[in-house]
């Protein structure tokens, strides 16, 4: 392994990251890995695959020159024909989200009776 590439990588996804305001956990689903494999990534640990590489681009908003650490410092990646990124979510309701996705159908139903029954405070 590459050691300086895994950690130019690792280094340019935690600056996206965190410029996009998600956490590891946040990005680790949605590319797809473990969140433990996604923080190995960024501390340099290890190289993504090209697949993993090509959908930190997709879900990160960057270039792969730039995670590769080849565009020049500052300079952002050309976007011309890219749709801007959305508005994020709070930290708070992505956790949520990601706790829901494990209910079953019955758990989801209630959950949402309850949502409704806060919501008419």
């Amino acid at each position: 392994m590459d050691k300086k590439l895994a950690t130019t990588i690792g280094a340019s996804a935690r600056v996206a990251r965190g410029r996009m305001e998600l956490t590891q956990a946040d990005v680790a689903e949605r590319i797809d890995v473990a969140t433990e494999v996604y923080g190995r990534l960024e501390r340099g640990g290890m190289l993504p695959s090209v697949q993993t590489l090509l959908k930190l681009c997709h879900e990160l908003h960057v270039s792969a020159d730039e995670l590769l650490g080849l565009s020049a410092q500052g300079a952002p990646p050309s976007r011309a024909s890219e749709a801007p990124p959305p508005t994020p979510e709070r930290p708070e309701v992505r956790r949520l989200l990601r706790s829901v996705r494990q209910l079953d159908p019955a758990q989801v139903k209630l959950l949402g009776l309850v949502a409704n029954a806060l919501t008419r405070r």
